[in-house]
């Protein structure tokens, strides 16, 4: 009986140190905009989530996330920025937005229509980061840490009349989200720099007379109240970004948590791409239910055969425009768009215009 008493006394004495062995980590996570657009929940969801999954295993770490989502830190205009310099640990860099700082990370959008599978483009996109040191280096250049990959479901003109064709948007101003307003050059249409956060009150206040986006972001906006006609022309799908982690803070970090970030950083980006196939169909459809009572109802207006390559061919050769640009500042542009689109190409992609050559 002392034995036992004995035996239960120590355990006892453990227990207290067994808890304090856990450490806590303190991280803050951000973005621009709200958890309702998808990549961005998914960061809660699949990253955030994934991480503390792993981390339990063993139990030695913990993450005590500080959740700053929706631009309570900072806006779109920041998003690199803020993760460069601490203001958060972690982010959502929206690229699109930074295209003289992460030049190479425009291949994708300088090269539209190049393809439209987001889960191939993501694993082209993750493999050129590891193989590609150019590509690499632009983003640690900035004091980040890539950790997972975004990109976008397939890009539609959102209007409040409808079209008839791509000739329509001629004398239209779209709204369009950074690099992205080039897609409009040589259709006559004039584009407004704007992202998700801004399209509905830039639609609203006739600032635009619609926008250029994707069903994945219009939908949580509810852009389809304003600009009711969704003009689907499938334009393909484009690399947004990334979910980065400021390096100083990453090296701080035991191994055991970069490691379960890293591992969660790429289930966070092969679940987003599959997502953004899943979800692009059922977010149409739902726009179009959730305005059914609204004047005049929310109507996708598929476009006549030949309008999205009637639209690619007005297009000026803007992959060798950019190309050219990056090559003239010392960068490696047209070396990475061959790179690129050899890859989509060795991929089984299609592209609707041979950019690179």
């Amino acid at each position: 009986m002392k034995l036992f008493m004995g035996m239960m006394t120590a355990g006892m004495m453990l227990l207290p140190n067994a808890a304090s062995a856990q450490e806590v980590i303190n991280l803050t996570v951000a973005s621009s905009h709200p958890t309702v657009v998808p990549w961005v929940g998914m960061i809660k969801t699949h990253f955030m989530a994934r991480t503390d999954e792993i981390l339990a295993e063993k139990g030695d770490y913990k993450i005590e996330w500080n959740e700053a989502f929706g631009g309570t830190l900072y806006k779109a205009n920041a998003t690199l920025s803020s993760v460069e310099e601490g203001i958060t640990d972690i982010g959502w860099v929206f690229s699109f937005l930074e295209a003289a700082k992460l030049p190479l990370s425009q291949v994708s959008s300088n090269t539209p229509f190049a393809t439209a599978n987001p889960p191939v483009l993501l694993e082209v996109m993750e493999k050129l980061l590891e193989t590609n040191e150019a590509f690499r280096t632009e983003w640690e250049g900035h004091n980040l840490k890539v950790l997972g990959l975004t990109a976008t479901d397939l890009y539609d003109i959102y209007t409040k009349k409808p079209l008839t064709g791509i000739a329509d948007i001629n004398g239209m101003k779209l709204s369009a989200p950074g690099v992205l307003g080039s897609w409009l050059r040589g259709t006559g249409a004039n584009a407004v720099d704007g992202a998700l956060t801004t399209f509905y009150t830039d639609v609203q206040t006739g600032v635009s007379d619609g926008a250029l986006t994707l069903a994945l972001g219009a939908m949580p906006i509810k852009l389809y109240e304003v600009a009711p006609y969704i003009n689907r022309f499938d334009a393909g799908a484009a690399f947004s970004g990334a979910v980065a982690i400021n390096n100083d803070r990453w090296e701080t970090l035991p191994e055991e948590v970069q490691a379960a970030m890293i591992e969660a950083g790429k289930y966070y980006t092969k679940s987003h791409g599959q997502d953004l196939v899943d979800r692009h169909e059922l977010m149409l459809n739902l726009m179009v239910k959730n305005g059914a009572d609204q004047s005049p109802p929310v109507t996708i207006v598929p476009m006549p055969a030949g309008e999205r390559q009637a639209w690619v061919d007005m297009l000026p050769d803007l992959a060798g425009e950019w190309a050219e640009s990056v090559d003239a500042q010392g960068g490696q542009g047209t070396a990475f768009l061959g790179e690129y689109m050899n890859a989509l190409r060795a991929a089984g992609e299609v592209p609707a215009r041979d950019w690179d050559k």
